[in-house]
Formats: structure tokens, sequence, C-alpha cells
């Protein structure tokens, strides 16, 4: 008996983990960034993201806002500058434990903390000032580059000031041209930790 539990239980932990987070790949103007999702920490927002992604709200879409040693923003103007049409904002879910470490992606919002919809940023900081705090919500994390910090960098060092609406816009917009999941096998899980 024992030695069928052994087996068996070598065979359970030999299985892929059966709850993997989703990943999705943002392919940009200037290349691609791969994004793993913590949709354990932060269910509603993971959910809210996929929902615009799995749409193709976000293809299109440009980087409005870049400012160096802080974040690049995107998820909500057309190449044009045209602010998209959103759906409902999301619940916020920032005491969920993550926090705004340089390459994690978290939600963008007004003053209300409930009012993010489909904005995100990608932190080039460990931005700690934008984590929640016992009297105070920040600004909810949900997912971590995985792989293309390179080209969030990229797009740091493009020129901007061209816009006077959009001063922290790069002059030549940079693009999402394709957002979509990816099968999860393929890449290298990193922790928020590393």
């Amino acid at each position: 008996m024992r030695k069928l539990f052994a087996v068996l239980l070598s065979g359970l932990l030999a299985l892929p983990a059966l709850a993997d987070n989703p990943r999705v790949e943002l392919k940009t103007d200037l290349g691609t960034i791969q994004v793993e999702l913590f949709d354990d920490k932060a269910p509603a927002t993971v959910e809210n993201f996929l929902a615009y992604l799995d749409s193709g709200f976000y293809n299109g879409v440009i980087f409005h806002r870049v400012i160096p040693d802080f974040m690049v923003q995107t998820g909500g103007h057309t190449f044009d500058f045209q602010l998209k049409e959103t759906r409902e904002p999301v619940v916020n879910e920032s005491s969920n434990g993550l926090k705004n470490l340089r390459g994690t992606l978290a939600m963008a919002r007004k003053e209300d903390p409930d009012s993010a919809t489909s904005q995100f940023f990608i932190n080039l900081k460990h931005n700690d000032h934008l984590d929640a705090a016992e009297d105070k919500p920040g600004y909810t994390v949900f997912g971590q580059v995985i792989e293309g910090m390179d080209v969030v960098e990229k797009i740091v060092e493009e020129p901007r000031g061209l816009y006077r609406t959009f001063p922290q816009a790069p002059n030549v917009p940079v693009r999402i041209l394709n957002a979509k999941r990816i099968d999860g096998s393929a890449v290298a899980s990193k922790s928020q930790g590393d």
C-alpha cells in the first residue's frame, strides 16, 4: 500500500501546477513584453484586464504617459490620443500584499480608489508611495513583466514633449499592436521577490 501511495504521490508531483497564472503578450512597436497575471491575489482586477484584452480593446492603444524613473502608462488612448470608452470601474484590490516593485503592472486610477477601468502602468522602480497602507488604499498590482523589460526601457528612451496636451507621450506614438493570452508553459516564471 505504501509503495502504491509513493508511486501516486510522485506522479502527482511530476504534473505541472493546475492553477498556473495567466500569461499575456503585448506586442508593441518597439518589441514584445510578456506578462504574468496574479489572479490569485487580484482576481477582480485580472478578470477586468482579461475582459479588455480578449475583446481586442488594447490592440492599437498607445503608451501615453512615460515618466522616467517612475512608470510607463497605457491602456486608454488611441494613436490620435482619443480616449476609448471603457467598462464600469473595478474594485480596488491594493491590499492584496503585492508591492509596486520594478516590472510590476498596476491599475491606473483617479482619486477614488475604485475608479480603475482599462488603463495600467508598468513600474520602473519600487514606487512604495503607490502601495497600500493602513490609512490609505494604493494602486492595485496585478501582474509582472517576465520578459521584455528592455522593451519597456526603449519606450522610456523615446523623445517626448511634442504634444502640448500629452507632454509625457513619446513624440512618435508607441502602440500595443496586439495583446493576447499566451501558453505559460513556454515562459520561465519569476516570483515577485526575484
